[in-house]
Order: C-alpha cells, then structure tokens, then sequence
C-alpha cells in the first residue's frame, strides 16, 4: 500500500485537488510517477487551518499521464474508501462557498 502525506495551505489549494464528483470523494495528487488503478492508497491529509493530519483510505481511481497534451498536470485520483476522520465533509465545509465555482480544477 502507498501513502501520500499532503498539506493544503489555502482553501483555493484544496478545491483544486478536491474531486466532488467521485462518488465518496476523493483528492487528485499531482505526481509524475505510474501507479496501476484499484490499487489501495493511504493519505494523510492536513487541511487549512488544521494543526493535525487526517487519514484516509482511498484507491486510485484514474491516472493523468506525464505530457497530456490538454495541459492537464500528471497524478492520480484517489476515492475515498476508508474515511473514519470524515475527512470529506471537513474538506466540504472548509470550500463550500468554491464548489459552485465555475472556476477548472486539476482534475476537471
């Protein structure tokens, strides 16, 4: 199993990463590196404002290539299997005025 640490500094940092759409949630990680989809991933997630990490397990649900020619940067989405931190709704209630926004994201 992977483990990913990531730390958001800003709200607008997270709504780029955050993937609404997925059926759970997830986060997109941005990474040059080939990772095979189901595989079962560990995050640890600091939020804005947050002094601890939370954790979460997810699996890689797409891969984004190295040189995609839409510009797209290369990573992984990861969907949220595990999430006993309820990290979804922290994330959720941290950019809920930004889910609206018609603004693209690094997965969309």
């Amino acid at each position: 199993m992977y483990q990913f640490t990531l730390e958001f500094l800003s709200d607008r940092e997270l709504y780029q990463s955050y993937m609404p759409f997925v059926k759970n949630g997830g986060l997109f990680i941005r990474t040059p590196e080939v990772y095979n989809i189901g595989e079962e991933v560990t995050l640890e997630v600091t939020l804005p404002d947050s002094l601890e990490p939370s954790t979460v397990v997810g699996k890689i649900c797409w891969q984004t290539p190295v040189g995609v020619q839409s510009g797209t940067p290369a990573g992984i989405g990861v969907s949220f299997e595990e999430d006993t931190d309820n990290i979804r709704n922290l994330i959720e209630k941290s950019i809920g005025r930004l889910l609206n926004s018609s603004e693209p994201t690094l997965s969309m």
